[in-house]
């Protein structure tokens, strides 16, 4: 075992990847010889070239087109969007063009693009930069979305992303970028599509997406004694795994979904839907979901924190639930 950040995670895999497949390139605007603002690209254009590491101007629009062009004539390319956010100055790209041309040639073209993007909040970056749109793409028939909530996952489910021949919008949250944890040497993959039971319980099933993994880590250990809560990693929206979803709450009887994207329309009302829909006779309580407040996102670092879920208030959710 070794330490390893998420970001240097996140880099390992590329290198790997793109040493593997020869038809695999990054583009974006971060992408330079300093591995950009958040050092997502380091030691990538030193090895391949830029004929494979391909900086951009600040178009969003014109570098997924150019992505979404290479990738119909066999290309595989990473396409680095520096602020999630940013998505929105290239949704016919992403929404129009995309997501559709496999389906609209009959499946003769076959896209298989990586979309790193990173988003969350707490960082104290305000509304612009602080947003959650998970739930825009899920709604978007011909994505994949995954949120890696850890740095083995963050290698793991990026190769498998980038193997996959579909568009993958894979998720990154910047405040997990430079933390360490023990991984293996060597590689591995994590399929998209398979969710981690991060602690098992039989109280209480909460589900968390991205970063609120943490937190409701830390209210199941605080809640020890009282309530056994069983914590399940979704890592991928779509496909999303509720064979292990629906089993925990076959045991439990009940389920919270923690996300920090805003409650109305969130990735946590599909997976409470489908709980509901796939599952109901085994529910002994309403589901919940517990999200980021319906407003943008203040700057004031006392503001923000009470606009997202908390310790304090996923154990509060669950005592309620209980």
């Amino acid at each position: 075992m070794r330490k390893l950040t998420y970001i240097d995670a996140i880099v390992e895999a590329m290198h790997e990847e793109m040493a593997r497949d020869e038809n695999v390139y990054v583009i974006g605007e971060d992408v330079d010889i300093k591995g950009g603002v958040w050092k997502g690209t380091v030691g990538l254009l030193e090895k391949f070239g830029a004929k494979r590491v391909r900086g951009t101007p600040i178009s969003e629009a014109a570098f997924t087109g150019i992505a979404t062009g290479s990738a119909m004539i066999g290309l595989r390319p990473i396409l680095e969007i520096m602020y999630m956010p940013f998505c929105y100055v290239a949704m016919d790209q992403f929404l129009s063009q995309m997501a559709k041309l496999p389906a609209m040639s009959g499946g003769q073209i076959k896209l298989p693009i990586t979309i790193r993007a990173q988003a969350g909040a707490g960082t104290r970056e305000a509304a612009q930069h602080s947003q959650s749109q998970e739930a825009i793409f899920l709604h978007i028939p011909g994505f994949k979305v995954v949120m890696p909530a850890t740095v083995y996952d963050a290698k793991g489910l990026l190769k498998a992303a980038i193997r996959d021949d579909s568009p993958v919008l894979f998720i990154e949250d910047r405040n997990l970028y430079y933390e360490a944890e023990e991984v293996p040497e060597g590689e591995w993959i994590v399929p998209l599509g398979q969710a981690d039971v991060a602690r098992p319980g039989k109280d209480v099933t909460v589900v968390t997406l991205g970063f609120p993994r943490r937190k409701a880590l830390a209210a199941a250990k605080q809640l020890e004694g009282a309530l056994d809560v069983e914590v399940i990693d979704a890592r991928s929206l779509e496909p999303l795994d509720m064979d292990t979803i629906g089993s925990s709450v076959m045991k439990t009887g009940r389920l919270l979904v923690v996300h920090e994207a805003p409650v109305r329309c969130g990735a946590g009302a599909e997976i409470v839907r489908r709980v509901v829909a796939e599952y109901f006779d085994y529910l002994d309580a309403e589901p919940h979901v517990l999200g980021g407040a319906n407003v943008p996102l203040p700057f004031s670092p006392v503001l923000e924190d009470a606009c997202l879920p908390q310790v304090n208030t996923i154990v509060n959710a669950i005592h309620r639930m209980v």
